[in-house]
C-alpha cells in the first residue's frame, strides 16, 4: 500500500465507533439512561379484535388501580388525534372503530411499569365485531384499497403478447416479515419549562417524531426536541412506527408534567406495529424461441394493512424494480395497495424492492423450464445492455456492472464444477436433494419522493483541534456515524479519534429526512463534507493572509498544517492553527447542506429519474432439502456487491453479510400467521423464527466489486450498501426451486411461495409431481 493510501481516512476499514461499547455492554440505549426519580411508566390498552365498532371503553377500573396517575384515550388528545406519516386518518387511539387486533385504544400512566401493565388489563372493552378482511385475495375481490391502483407501462402490451411466439401465465406469493430489532420500540419524554419537551426516541426519523408529537399536542414544532444517540436496530420498523410511540409518551408527559417512558414488550410490539408488506403476484410473460423476454404483464398486490402508512412508496418501488436486471421492451406492472384488517404495514429494508425483483426471477425460471434451457444463460441473455438500457419508467441504466458481477460470482463460485457435483449428488440420493440458484441485482438508490433527498450537518472545530460532528442521520448499528466521521477527518486530514459524533437532534440539524433507503452515508456524508470544507476554506484563507502566502502554499496532512514559504516550511498542528484562527476571529463552526442532483419523478405518469444511481450485485446459493420433511439448509453462498469505492470496507462487509441473512430469513423461515379472528399468533421468538447463527451458510464468500468507483458524484465515489444485499438472498429461493425440480424429475415448473417453510417446500414438491 502506498504511503498516500495509508494516510487516507476514507476507503479504509475502521471499527464501528461504538463497537467496544457494544461488546462490553457499555453502549447506552434509552432503557439504560438514568431516568429522573419522578419518571412515570406507560402501557398500552389494545384492541382484542380485528374489526368493528367500539361501543364501550370503560377505563374507570384502570384509573383507580394502584399506582395509576393518568389514563389517556382519544378524547384526551389536545391537538389532532392522528399519527399518519403520510396523509391522515391514522389515530393514535381508536375513537369509534377498531381496524386491527392490537390497535391502541388508550394509554395507562403509572408510578411503575408493573403497575401500568397490570392496570391496562382491567380495561372493559366492548366491540361490535364485523367480518375482517384478512388476505389479499379478499381485498382484491372487494376492491378494498388504501390508494388507487398505479401502473408503470411501456410499449404495447396486448399486441406484444398476441404476437409473442411463447406465453406463460403464473402466480405466486411472498409473505411479510417482522423487523425484530433487538431494542424494542421505546421513548422517554422529558417535560421542560414553557411547555417544551425533549423526547428521546428509538427512531430512524427524528423530524417525524417532532412533527407527530407537536400534532398530538397542538403546538409548534419548536417546542419539541427529538434526540437519538443510537438505536438497537431499525430495518425500517422505526421509520414511522416509532413516531406514534414517542407521541404517546409526549402526550403523557405533557398531561402529567412528569417524565414518561413508554417501552413496548416484544409481544405488544409485534401485535401493534406494522411489518414488511406481503405480496400476491399474477403475471403473463411473452418470449421468443431463444428465451428473450418480449413482454411482461404483471399484477403486484400488496397487503397494506389497515391504513396508508408508507405503502405508496413501497408499491412504487416494487413496480420500479419488477424489471430487476432485465431489458423488457413491452412492460406493464400494476400495483394494488390492498386494505386488510391487520397492522398497517410499513417500511422494511429494501422498501418494496425485494418484492419487485422476484417477479422476473420466477418468470425466467419458468421460461427456462419451458424451453429446456439453462436459467443461468437465460438471465444473462436478458440483461440490460447498451442500446437496451432504459427502464420501463424512463431512466437510463448507466454504469452497468451487471456483467462484471455476474462473471465474478460464477467464477468465484465455480459454477460449472458445482453444477456437475450437485447433479451427481441428486442422481445418487433419492431423499436429499440439492439445488443451485443464481441471482443478478440492479437496485435504485434514492428516496422515491425527491424532496426527501436532502440532508444537513453541523461541524464545530474547537481550539484544541478536536471536532464535534452532528448530522441528521441516525445510528442504528449500521456504522453511519463512523463513516461520516471518516469523511470529516479526511477533509481536515486529522486522526479519526479527533472527531466526536454527537446524538442526532432536531435542535441541532432541523428538517431531516429519515435514515432509510440506503441514503444515510450518501446524504449525510456530503452534508458533513460541505460543513467541514467551509471551515477548512476559512482556515486556509486566514492562514494565507497571516503567513503571507497564497492558499496553494497551505497543505493539511497527518493532523498538521504545512505552510510553504520561500526557503523554508512552517508546520503547525491542526489545533494550533485552529487556535490561531480563533484569535483572528475566524468562525470555526459551519452548517452543511446537500440535496441529491438529477432526480425527478412524476407520480401520476410513474415516469422520471427516481434514482441517483443503481447499485449492482450477484449471488450464487447452494441449498439442500429433505423431501420427506421439507426441511432445508443453505450450504453455501457466494456474493459480489457493487459498493463503488467503499468508505469503510469492514463496515460494508458486515452490512452485506447481515442483509443477506436477513433476506434469507424472509424467504425461508420467517412466517407471520394470523388466526381466523385476525389476531397475530406469531408474536414472539417462540413462534416466529428469525435466522440464527446456525442458519448462516457454513461457506459464505463475500466480495465487493473492485475498481468500480461511482461515476456519479457520490461522496468519495462510494455507493450505498444497506439494502441492496438483502435481495441477493433471492438466490436461495431460486436454489430451493432448483432442488424441488430435481426431486420431481424436472417435468413441471415449480411454484414456491415464500417463506419457503418445510410445509411449503413439501407442498411445492407435491404440486409439481401432480402436474
Amino acid at each position: 500500500m502506498s504511503g498516500k493510501a495509508q494516510n487516507r481516512t476514507v476507503g479504509v476499514s475502521r471499527r464501528h465507533d461504538s463497537a467496544l461499547k457494544h461488546v462490553m455492554g457499555q453502549a447506552f440505549y434509552i432503557d439504560d439512561m438514568p431516568a429522573p426519580p419522578d419518571t412515570l411508566h406507560a402501557a398500552l390498552v389494545l384492541s382484542p379484535v380485528a374489526c368493528g365498532r367500539l361501543s364501550k371503553l370503560d377505563l374507570s377500573a384502570v384509573a383507580v388501580s394502584p399506582g395509576v396517575v393518568a389514563v389517556l384515550a382519544a378524547g384526551d388528545v389536545p391537538g389532532k388525534n392522528d399519527v399518519a406519516p403520510v396523509g391522515q386518518g391514522e389515530p393514535l387511539f381508536a375513537a369509534d372503530r377498531v381496524e386491527h387486533a392490537g390497535q391502541p385504544l388508550a394509554l395507562v400512566v403509572a408510578e411503575s411499569l408493573d403497575a401500568a401493565r397490570q392496570a391496562a388489563e382491567r380495561a372493559v372493552i366492548e366491540i361490535d365485531e364485523e367480518e375482517p378482511i384478512l388476505d389479499i385475495a379478499t381485498a382484491l375481490a372487494k376492491k378494498a384499497y388504501v390508494q388507487a391502483p398505479v401502473t408503470v407501462q411501456r410499449g404495447e402490451v396486448e399486441a406484444a403478447l398476441a404476437r409473442a411466439p411463447h406465453r406463460l401465465t403464473a402466480q405466486f406469493s411472498v409473505g411479510g416479515q417482522e423487523h425484530f430489532y433487538l431494542e424494542g420500540q421505546i421513548a422517554l419524554a422529558l417535560p421542560g419549562e414553557d411547555g417544551d419537551l425533549v423526547v428521546h426516541s428509538s427512531t430512524q426519523h427524528p423530524t417525524e417524531v417532532q412533527h407527530i408529537c407537536a400534532r398530538l399536542l397542538g403546538c409548534d414544532f419548536n417546542r419539541i426536541t427529538a434526540v437519538v444517540r443510537r438505536l438497537g436496530g431499525g430495518f425500517g420498523g422505526k421509520e414511522s412506527n416509532a413516531s406514534w410511540v414517542a407521541g404517546a409518551a409526549a402526550l403523557a408527559a405533557d398531561r402529567t408534567g412528569r417524565p414518561v417512558k413508554l417501552r413496548l414488550p416484544r409481544e405488544i410490539d409485534m401485535v401493534a406495529t406494522g411489518k414488511r408488506h406481503g405480496f400476491d403476484y399474477r403475471y403473463t410473460v411473452g418470449f421468443d424461441d431463444e428465451g428473450r423476454v418480449l413482454v411482461l404483464d404483471a399484477e403486484l398486490a400488496a397487503d397494506a394493512g389497515w391504513s396508508l402508512d408508507l405503502t405508496p412508496g413501497v408499491v412504487a418501488r416494487a413496480l420500479t424494480h419488477t424489471d430487476n436486471a432485465y431489458w423488457i421492451p413491452h412492460f406493464r406492472a400494476v400495483g394494488y395497495a390492498c386494505r386488510t384488517n391487520k397492522q398497517s404495514n410499513t417500511a422494511f429494508r429494501g422498501f418494496g424492492g425485494p418484492q419487485g425483483v422476484v417477479v422476473m426471477e420466477d418468470a425466467l425460471d419458468r421460461i427456462a423450464h419451458h424451453l429446456g434451457r439453462d436459467p443461468v444463460e437465460l438471465r444473462a441473455l436478458n440483461f440490460y445492455a447498451e442500446g437496451h438500457d432504459e427502464t420501463p419508467y424512463g431512466q437510463k441504466v448507466d454504469e452497468n456492472h451487471l456483467l462484471r458481477c455476474w462473471a465474478e460470482v460464477k467464477t468465484g463460485g465455480a459454477l460449472e464444477r458445482r453444477r456437475a457435483e450437485i447433479d451427481a449428488f441428486n442422481a445418487a440420493h433419492p431423499v436429499l436433494k440439492r439445488g443451485l440458484g443464481l441471482f443478478p441485482l440492479k437496485f435504485g438508490i434514492s428516496f422515491n419522493m425527491p424532496h426527501m433527498n436532502q440532508a444537513g450537518a453541523l461541524v464545530h472545530v474547537y481550539t484544541d483541534g478536536s471536532i464535534r460532528l452532528n448530522h441528521g442521520g441516525t445510528e442504528m448499528g449500521q456504522g453511519l456515524f463512523v463513516k461520516v466521521a471518516q469523511v470529516v477527518a479526511e477533509v481536515f486530514k486529522v486522526d479519526l479519534e479527533r472527531i466526536r459524533p454527537s446524538a442526532t437532534s432536531t435542535a441541532e440539524v432541523p428538517n431531516t429526512s429519515p435514515t432509510a433507503a440506503s441514503t444515510g452515508s450518501d446524504l449525510n456524508g456530503w452534508a458533513a463534507w460541505e460543513a467541514a470544507n467551509t471551515i477548512r476554506q476559512r482556515m486556509v484563507a486566514f492562514a494565507a493572509e497571516h503567513f503571507g502566502v497564497v492558499p496553494a502554499d497551505i497543505a493539511f496532512a497527518d493532523g498538521a498544517v504545512r505552510i510553504a514559504k520561500p526557503g523554508s516550511n512552517q508546520v503547525l498542528s491542526f489545533g494550533e492553527l485552529a487556535k490561531l484562527c480563533w484569535l483572528g476571529r475566524v468562525s470555526l463552526s459551519a452548517t452543511g447542506y446537500y440535496r441529491t442532483p438529477k432526480i425527478h419523478w412524476d407520480p401520476v405518469a410513474m415516469r422520471g429519474r427516481p434514482f441517483f444511481y443503481f447499485s449492482f450485485g450477484a449471488a450464487m446459493a447452494e441449498v439442500a432439502i429433505d423431501t420427506l420433511t421439507g426441511e432445508s439448509r443453505v450450504l453455501r453462498a457466494d456474493l459480489v456487491q457493487d459498493c463503488g469505492e467503499s468508505l469503510n470496507p469492514a463496515i460494508d462487509l458486515g452490512q452485506i453479510e447481515g442483509a443477506f441473512v436477513q433476506g434469507q430469513g424472509w424467504l425461508t423461515c420467517e412466517e407471520l400467521w394470523w388466526d381466523a379472528k385476525g389476531r397475530l399468533r406469531t408474536a414472539g421468538p417462540s413462534t416466529y423464527k428469525i435466522p440464527g447463527s446456525r442458519d448462516v451458510p457454513p461457506v459464505f464468500n463475500v466480495k465487493m466489486l473492485a475498481n468500480a468507483p461511482s461515476r456519479e458524484a457520490t461522496i468519495f465515489r462510494s455507493k450505498a450498501v444497506g439494502e441492496p444485499p438483502l435481495m441477493l438472498a433471492t438466490a436461495v429461493w431460486t436454489a430451493l426451486k432448483d432442488a424441488i425440480a430435481a426431486a420431481t424429475d424436472r417435468h413441471a415448473p415449480v411454484r414456491l411461495d415464500a417463506p419457503a417453510t418445510p410445509e411449503r417446500v413439501l407442498a411445492a414438491i407435491e404440486r409439481a409431481r401432480q402436474m
